[in-house]
């Protein structure tokens, strides 16, 4: 793409520190922006010592969405990781002194520390690792002797009769020996530059908008609520379901929208989904509570409901760019559908769980005791409840087995004797667990 073509926006994005999780929910949103901005180049303002492979792909799979010009400065380093994803760019310079190189993989131990691979393992994760930065170095026009010197310790690289990798090593390169020539083109580097401003001005960009590309800290709580994703959402489905076998509203319907809301927060900063996807939760959720509550039985509510929901839960965890379809290919759902299902049967398992032993514990009889509301002394609460004891009543809401009942003027919590009651059933209390009215269907006698 030609600069003076272009529309002129810069985006700049620091690569530093570790490349890790944070990093990569990093580089993913500030190239979402520069895409919906209409950016002509992205710059990677690179110093680092690299980092995590799975990391490294994702940033490299982001840099191949936009679809201008991608740049690497090389700041200071770029080691490892680092040298991956400078490859991964259209163009590399380097500031003054600075390095690149030493890309082959590495295990960390326990402590932190570097531990050498396996030989075998260390053979396949060479192959792995060539493969990937071969493609993105053949895609972007750099040198494939360079780059697999930097991975290859069997290697050998040498230039006008300078030896600049001996076999049994890896490459390091700095900013000088970047630039010379190898085979017609320079060996990685198209030059040494003092700095971005300067860069800047070199690729024609005078006069451009300039956007930085700020971390917020909230990348890396993103990196924490994605990797218990799962089990928020488990969590979601688990409160919601013994929320609405109790009477009242408690902690187990706190808990599970307090983890529903963390799952697509997650997604939301992690630069995954948008608020748009929440919403469709939020009006799928409320489409089934009406189904249940509201319109039992009339079943096609609750089916919309339930696939807003998936539909929501599944898209949250989908790495959409601008321009792709409004759905996107099965390949890009594969991965988020499969945790969702396995979840969601991971969920189901537990709520017939639940639905056999939950009544008979002493934890549901507390959950009961603490939705009942009220002051009243042990004395009054006895005489209320004597007075009530085979009362007849209708229920306003379905008893799953918790719910409501009119008695006279009187709308109660109510609990079932463990069946399910559906609305306008006549009911009638036949004991009591703490303040909690207990009844039974009157087509039962």
């Amino acid at each position: 793409m030609d600069a003076a073509e272009a529309t002129r926006t810069i985006y700049i994005i620091p690569v530093r520190d570790n490349i890790s999780t944070p990093m990569a929910y990093l580089v993913r949103r500030g190239i979402k922006q520069a895409m919906e901005d209409n950016a002509s180049a992205v710059i990677l303002d690179m110093e680092t010592n690299g980092g995590t492979l799975d990391s490294t792909e994702e940033i490299i799979k982001a840099l191949e969405q936009f679809k201008g010009t991608t740049i690497t400065f090389v700041n200071r380093k770029a080691f490892s990781a680092g040298a991956f994803i400078s490859v991964a760019t259209q163009k590399i310079y380097m500031a003054p002194q600075s390095v690149i190189g030493a890309a082959a993989p590495i295990m960390m131990g326990p402590g932190g520390g570097v531990e050498a691979l396996p030989e075998t393992v260390e053979a396949k994760m060479n192959s792995a690792v060539r493969a990937l930065v071969r493609t993105s170095a053949e895609k972007n026009g750099h040198n494939i002797q360079v780059i697999e010197a930097m991975i290859d310790k069997s290697k050998v690289l040498e230039v006008e009769g300078d030896v600049y990798n001996e076999k049994g090593q890896i490459l390091t390169l700095t900013n000088l020996q970047a630039e010379k020539e190898y085979g017609g083109k320079p060996l990685l580097s198209l030059g040494t530059i003092a700095n971005i401003e300067t860069l800047i001005q070199k690729l024609g960009f005078t006069g451009a908008r300039i956007v930085r590309v700020d971390p917020t800290g909230a990348e890396r709580v993103a990196s924490w609520l994605t990797a218990i994703g799962p089990l928020l959402l488990l969590a979601g489905i688990v409160g919601v379901y013994i929320e609405m076998k109790t009477p009242g509203f408690g902690i187990p319907g706190i808990v599970g929208l307090v983890a529903f809301a963390l799952y697509f927060l997650g997604g939301f900063i992690a630069g995954l989904s948008g608020l748009e996807w929440t919403v469709i939760f939020v009006i799928g959720l409320g489409l089934f509570i009406l189904e249940i509550f509201v319109f039992p039985g009339t079943i096609f509510i609750g089916l919309i409901g339930g696939a807003m929901m998936l539909a929501a839960l599944v898209m949250a965890m989908v790495d959409v760019y601008p321009g792709m379809p409004t759905i996107p290919s099965f390949r890009l759902l594969r991965e988020s559908l499969l945790n969702v299902l396995l979840t969601l049967a991971a969920g189901i398992v537990i709520m017939m769980l639940l639905s056999r032993y939950l009544l008979t514990t002493p934890l549901y009889r507390r959950m009961i005791d603490t939705g009942a509301s009220g002051a009243s002394s042990d004395a009054v609460i006895a005489y209320e409840q004597q007075t009530r004891l085979g009362q007849i009543g209708t229920t306003v809401s379905p008893l799953r087995p918790g719910g409501k009942a009119q008695f006279g003027e009187t709308v109660l919590d109510v609990v079932s004797n463990g069946e399910m009651i559906p609305r306008s059933t006549k009911v009638r209390i036949i004991a009591f667990s703490g303040r909690e009215p207990i009844v039974e269907s009157t087509d039962a006698t």
